[in-house]
């Protein structure tokens, strides 16, 4: 059956596949995904973002974290969704934003919270939603595993990545990468004090958002700290990325956050290239200790794993990121995922009415709870 998504995501930052937030990659793989097999994907994001199916443009956010700020745009996005949904008949809703309580359409069309953040992160009223026919789809085993009682998951979707073209090809280099969002919690200083400890220079990639937090953290705590050793080169993005993916002697990832996942983590083993992450919340999950990288607790751990990524064959990263995180695995997932859920509101005049009964996951699904009935 032909279906029409409607994806919402987070409104603060552009959705387009080499987007630093992997939220925003998600949101662009499942749009180009949806494309690809004949259906209509309708995307309401920010301005700046690339979509395969139709972008509803919203204002380019500003970034300021204050009340009044974030109640406006959370306004434009309530009347776009509006909009959108009295000229379109739509078959399934896909909300991705920690913010959905926000904008969380009136009940009547099936809809998909996606959890990307610790459960711990969103308000109340998105674990426990009261809205009819409305799922929580968590993105990693651990994070389901964790969620409290009372919080009601469906079995979870892993992320996925595709396969880096330079994996084959490209030479090692003795450089450390550390990419992603420049914030305090994906501790970047501490991957600093780490190659500084190992004596390997350090490429820092990421985007640095203009709020005020984040700013303040690179002004304050990175950028004093780099020199010819330790450089800070921006966002990476496209074939430049996956160059440099390929030819790292390894990624460090010395996030404090509890991660849902990583798909830093994912592309870097897609390209041939060991990890070493912090054990937070599932990057023990995707990192397998001493084969694709290395798990540790602190800096003085992530310095001495180091130098052991010479004896972390790329074969295997690239072997087990193509086994475990395959991209089209993820998106046939979701594909399947919507079919069922489209499935649940056959007759739209009822839909606001009726009580979920979702029909079971297919076999090797880790775990599937009983839908809120509101």
């Amino acid at each position: 059956m032909s279906l029409r998504i409607l994806s919402i995501p987070f409104p603060f930052a552009p959705v387009r596949d080499d987007a630093v937030g992997g939220a925003e990659q998600i949101v662009a793989a499942l749009d180009r995904a949806l494309v690809a097999a004949g259906h209509e994907s309708i995307v309401i994001a920010c301005e700046g973002s690339r979509v395969c199916g139709t972008l509803v443009a919203l204002p380019c956010p500003p970034f300021d974290s204050n009340d009044p700020a974030r109640a406006h745009m959370h306004r434009l996005v309530r009347a776009t969704v509006a909009r959108v949904l009295g000229e379109h008949r739509v078959d399934a809703i896909h909300l991705h934003g920690v913010d959905c309580d926000a904008y969380l359409p009136p009940p009547g069309i099936p809809a998909l919270i996606d959890l990307h953040l610790p459960l711990a992160w969103y308000a109340d009223e998105i674990l426990h939603p009261r809205r009819p026919l409305t799922w929580l789809q968590p993105v990693s085993r651990q994070q389901a595993h964790g969620a409290p009682a009372g919080v009601r998951l469906l079995a979870p979707i892993e992320n996925g990545v595709g396969e880096n073209p330079f994996a084959l090809v490209a030479r090692k280099h003795d450089f450390a990468l550390a990419l992603g969002r420049i914030c305090p919690e994906k501790g970047f200083h501490d991957a600093i004090a780490a190659v500084r400890a190992a004596d390997m220079p350090l490429l820092i990639a990421g985007e640095v958002f203009a709020w005020a937090a984040h700013r303040r953290y690179f002004d304050e705590e990175i950028a004093p700290l780099l020199d010819n050793r330790v450089r800070f080169i921006g966002a990476l993005r496209g074939a430049r990325k996956q160059r440099l993916l390929a030819a790292a002697r390894c990624v460090l990832i010395p996030s404090r956050a509890p991660e849902t996942s990583s798909l830093v983590a994912m592309e870097a083993l897609a390209a041939g290239t060991p990890v070493i992450a912090y054990a937070s919340g599932a990057l023990p999950e995707i990192v397998e200790h001493g084969v694709t990288g290395f798990v540790v607790d602190d800096v003085q751990g992530m310095a001495h794993a180091i130098p052991q990524c010479e004896r972390i064959a790329a074969q295997a990263c690239r072997e087990a990121a193509r086994r475990r995180f395959p991209l089209s695995r993820m998106c046939e997932a979701y594909l399947d995922l919507y079919q069922r859920l489209a499935a649940q509101a056959p007759n739209r005049e009822r839909a606001a009415d009726a009580a979920p009964s979702f029909p079971p996951h297919p076999p090797g699904a880790t775990r599937l709870s009983p839908s809120p009935e509101g």
